[in-house]
This record gives C-alpha cells, structure tokens and sequence, in this order.
C-alpha cells in the first residue's frame, strides 16, 4: 500500500515553481497524477502514483512524502486528516484496572488517539469524503473487538472522560482567577482537600493563574489536580511529567497507578523511567511525522522500552528508529583535566530564600548533570559561576563566560526561526561543524520559515538548546533540555550535547529531571537538597555513581541496569531487589 502525504505547512506553492507538477512522469505523459487544488497546493493522487519520488527529491521545501506500507494496514486504517493527510492506524485500548501507557515520536498521532478514544473526533475510518462522520460505521467496524464496548458508551454518551492536556503553559491563555476557585470549580469528587494534600499544592492556592505568579512545574500540578478532581470512567495524562522534578514524578506516578486500579487509565509519557515505574502494559507508536501513525498490540512495559530502544519490530520485522544504547561509561579521570572555575564555600541569602554551596571545581571538557527539587537554588548556582549574581560570601576563581538556555523559555521574538538564528546564532549557518553536529541533527531546516510563537514546545526546545551551543562561551548551562522533547529526541540531544562539548573543549552544566537523561550525559554530579523555596544546599561535584546513590537515596527509591539494554529502571519499592540495594547502600547500581 502507497500513501502520499502533503505537509501543508511546509508546502510553500508561491515560493516555488511547482516542481512537483513539472517533473512528475505520470504528468508529462498526460495523466493528472498531481493537480492544484482548492487551496492552491498540490494534490496527489495515491491511484496513478508510480512512487518513483521525483516529486519528494524535487521539492523545494521537502514537504511530500511517499510512503510504502504494509497492505495488512490498509484495513486498520482509523482515521484520516483529508486527501494527502496525516493516517492513524489501530488504537490504543483502555482497560479497567490497568495503567495503560503510550509510547512513540512526537507528531504520529498519540493525541489524536486520545482525542478519539475521548470522543472529540469521531473517526472517519478513511472515508475523506464525509464531512460529518457518525458513530454508526465506526461501532461496525469495532464489532466483536475489545473497542466495541467503549465506543458504544462514548457514542451514547454514556461515559465520562477527562484529558489532562499536553501544553500546560497554555493554560493560562484560557483560563482566569485563583488557582482556589479554579480548582474548585473543577471538583466533583468532594475530594479538594485531599488531592490539594497529596499534590502539596497548598501554597499556590491564592495565587492567580493567569498574572504569571505561579511556574511551569505548579501548572502542571494544577493541571494533574483538575483532571483527579473530576469524577470520571476514564483518565487521559498527556505527558503529566513535563516541568516536575524526581520527587514529583514519583509522587504523580503513584497517583496516577492507584487511580488506575478502578478506572481506566492512558498515559503518554516520555520519561522512560517514570514510563516503567507507572505503567502496566504499554502500547508503542511508531510512523513517519506528520505522515502516518501505527499503534501497536499492547506489550508488558519492560518488553515495550526494550522494543522501542531497539527500533525494530521483531513480530513485524519493521525497523522504525535507531537503536539507542545505553553503556556503562567509565567516569573520565577528573585529576587530569585542567580547573576551568573553583569556588571556595559560597552563601546567597534572599528574603525568604538561603543558598549554600560546598567548595568545588569544574574542569575543562566535563558535563556535569546537576540534579535536585524544583525551587532548590540550581539557577542561581549557576549565576553565581556566571558573575550575574555576587554571594553574600565565599569567592569565585576566574572569570568565565557562560551560555545560558533557561529552564522556561518564552517565544517573545518577533519573526521565524530564520530570523532569530541569523540575529543570534549565526555559527549555525557558517560552520560546517555547527551545521553538521547541532543544525541537521536537530532538524532545524524544517522549522525555519515558521515564526517563533507558533513553535511547539518541543520545536522552542531544539532552537533554544541550539542557540546555546553555538554561542561563544567557557561553560554551558542548560536547563531543562529534555522538556516537551520525545524519548528520541531526549537520546539525540543528550548525544549531540556530549559531543559538541568533547569537540570543542569546553565545559557544560546540565540541569534535568529525566534519570535516563543525566544518566547519558554526565561525567559528573552536583547535588541539591534542602527544602524548596526555603533553603538549598550544594555538594559535589560527585563521580556519576557517587553522585546518584546520593541524590537517589534522598529520592527514596533505587535503581538497577536492565539486563538486556542496561537502561536505568525504577525498583518496585520493597521488592527483593529494593531491599538487597537498600541494605548494601547501593540505590544507584554499579558501573
């Protein structure tokens, strides 16, 4: 089966000399193979393709595709977006008493599973031509199948659902008043106080959502909260980790699993190891972005990770990524790098906020992972090594210029991603090496002509991490670069900062809360403790492996290798394996 697909944003018909059309065989032999449409972009005829790909290699904007797939999908088709749009195939399948997860890229239809497994679209099946599809040929289609019962209840309205949405820095455009009231507004279980407690979200309840007063990481507890308020048959988190930090990972995680033992409960998640801790079965993704989606039979959650590391399909024997390897790196021997900063014992003290900071160097060509609660004191460490803050005592040796990518990053410039990186990354377009190593691995040509506000979170994340690589600096601070980026895209970035840093020979700093993350990156650890918004300690910095049995047994949980991928994996608490580790004093396993 050939489908051909039109990336309409990219499609740019009066900037070109509409190749497509002009090279196309099928064309020039008289066929209509590809016409004009309405919109005045190109339509492709799926029929009278030959999929020779003169069109794709044409384009100037890389905006067609066309794809080969299997013929057994022809018939599983769910859903398409009109002629030459983007195809899901299969759905996920909710199951009471089960934490269902969903597992794949970004851009192949895991919201829109959800979307119609909720009710919001109504799937056409493949039937482009009906505007107004009706739930009638979709309960046919699902007769005798697991499925058949949910959408029977969906299409008589007689099941309730809430979705906790992907972007919750949004939230604020769409909503008004005091967290309080929102909240209770919201609440149809009686249980405010309640998930107000196990949230401890206590101390922003007065606060305003829409003035700015409140951060990325409490939105999304005040999201998390508003979906667990409502009183509902089925539960849809649409990636609940995103801005938390470990202990409010975990914290959500269990949450959401007991929730999970009496209703029905999906979760899209890209944090593995949260993945793996949370969920049952898992049901992978797998397609070609903006180009189609497949959703895969359900998986146990360890045999799905795997799968997915491995980027091949074995029952299927389709290769759909790279496989990701997760070594057990020796630490580099920290003696034999030259001192790029020390400081000796530093303070800061606020108004209602203290900082202590044990004496400690960085040296020349390491990443250090730097790993804590949110609201701990991380970013002002930072600004502190940077001279933007001075403490209130203890000294920094040497003066280093540093690039700084903030933890929250506002789309405030006004134009395209073109525009921004010319103005403040030039290197980008001069340097072979920047282009090779950060520009193209990054895929950055296929955001260029789109304006800076309408990128996704995931799209500001490339940019801005990109923008701060390619700056000319001593050390590197990067916070947060995991944020609203796939489990993909999370390996590519942890890669690609490594090796952009080892070449050039500088330092860097990284702040993140994905274990899987700081566990590829690091060549060492600085730990933050204490009690958030109140008092942060620093110590370190730590060996990799010194550094996580700290921070890991201030989290109170435990870590082992998977045998197969030696990826990170949570112990389930007081399992034989937990409580061997935690009697040895090893919560991070050995190297």
């Amino acid at each position: 089966m050939r489908i051909a697909v039109l990336l309409k944003e990219r499609c740019k018909p009066k900037n070109c000399s509409k190749e497509c059309i002009k090279f196309c065989p099928r064309v020039r032999a008289g066929d209509e193979t590809i016409v004009i449409g309405e919109e005045g972009k190109p339509v492709i005829s799926e029929e009278l393709c030959v999929g020779c790909g003169i069109c794709i290699h044409k384009c100037p904007f890389e905006a067609i595709k066309i794809i080969g797939l299997a013929e057994a999908l022809d018939t599983d088709l769910v859903h398409q977006f009109g002629k030459n749009g983007f195809r899901l195939f299969r759905l996920p399948i909710p199951k009471e008493g089960t934490c269902m997860g969903i597992l794949g890229p970004n851009g192949i239809g895991k919201t829109t599973a959800i979307r119609i497994l909720s009710g919001q679209i109504i799937p056409n099946l493949g039937d482009i031509k009906s505007k107004n599809p009706t739930w009638d040929p979709v309960l046919e289609y699902f007769a005798g199948t697991e499925l058949y019962d949910h959408f029977k209840q969906v299409s008589t309205n007689e099941t309730s659902n809430v979705i906790k949405p992907q972007y919750v820095d949004k939230l604020p455009k769409v909503m008004k008043g005091k967290i309080s009231d929102i909240l209770k507004k919201s609440d149809t279980t009686g249980n405010f106080d309640k998930v107000v407690g196990q949230l401890e979200i206590q101390n922003i309840l007065d606060k305003s959502i829409e003035k700015g007063e409140i951060s990325g990481g409490e939105l999304q507890l005040v999201a998390i909260a508003g979906a667990l308020l409502k009183d509902a048959d089925m539960y849809f988190f649409d990636e609940p980790s995103s801005y938390l930090d470990i202990y409010q990972r975990l914290k959500v995680a269990k949450i959401i699993k007991a929730l999970s033992e009496k209703k029905k409960v999906l979760v899209i998640e890209h944090d593995l190891a949260i993945l793996d801790f949370l969920c049952d079965n898992v049901h992978l993704v797998y397609g070609d972005e903006g180009a189609y989606g497949v959703v895969t039979h359900p998986r146990g959650v360890r045999h799905a990770i795997n799968t997915y590391l491995s980027g091949y399909l074995k029952e299927e024997n389709i290769r759909f990524g790279e496989k990701i390897e997760f070594f057990s790196h020796p630490p580099k021997k920290r003696q034999q790098m030259s001192i790029l900063v020390s400081y000796d014992n530093l303070t800061k003290f606020f108004k209602d906020f203290s900082l202590e900071i044990e004496k400690g160097m960085i040296r020349q060509g390491e990443i250090i992972g730097i790993v804590g609660p949110n609201a701990i004191g991380k970013t002002t460490f930072v600004k502190i090594l940077a001279g933007a803050i001075e403490p209130s005592s203890g000294k920094v040796e040497h003066d280093i210029k540093v690039s700084y990518k903030p933890q929250y990053i506002t789309p405030d410039f006004d134009g395209t991603v073109r525009m921004f990186l010319e103005k403040n990354a030039p290197s980008l377009f001069i340097s072979s090496f920047y282009k090779g190593e950060i520009f193209e691995t990054f895929n950055l040509k296929y955001l260029l002509d789109k304006d800076i506000s309408t990128l996704s979170g995931g799209e500001l994340q490339r940019v801005a991490t990109a923008n701060c690589l390619v700056q000319d600096a001593d050390i590197y601070l990067i916070d947060e670069p995991s944020a609203y980026l796939d489990s993909e895209q999370r390996m590519i970035t942890s890669r690609t900062v490594r090796r952009v840093i080892e070449k050039i020979g500088k330092s860097a700093l990284v702040v993140d809360h994905d274990v899987y993350f700081i566990d590829m990156i690091s060549d060492a650890l600085i730990v933050f403790d204490g009690f958030p918004g109140k008092s942060g300690k620093a110590r370190g910095p730590f060996s990799l492996h010194e550094g996580m049995n700290r921070f890991l047994k201030d989290v109170d949980i435990t870590f082992r290798r998977d045998e197969d991928t030696h990826r990170p994996r949570v112990n389930k608490p007081e399992s034989y394996i937990d409580r061997k580790q935690r009697n040895e004093g090893e919560y991070y396993y050995n190297l």
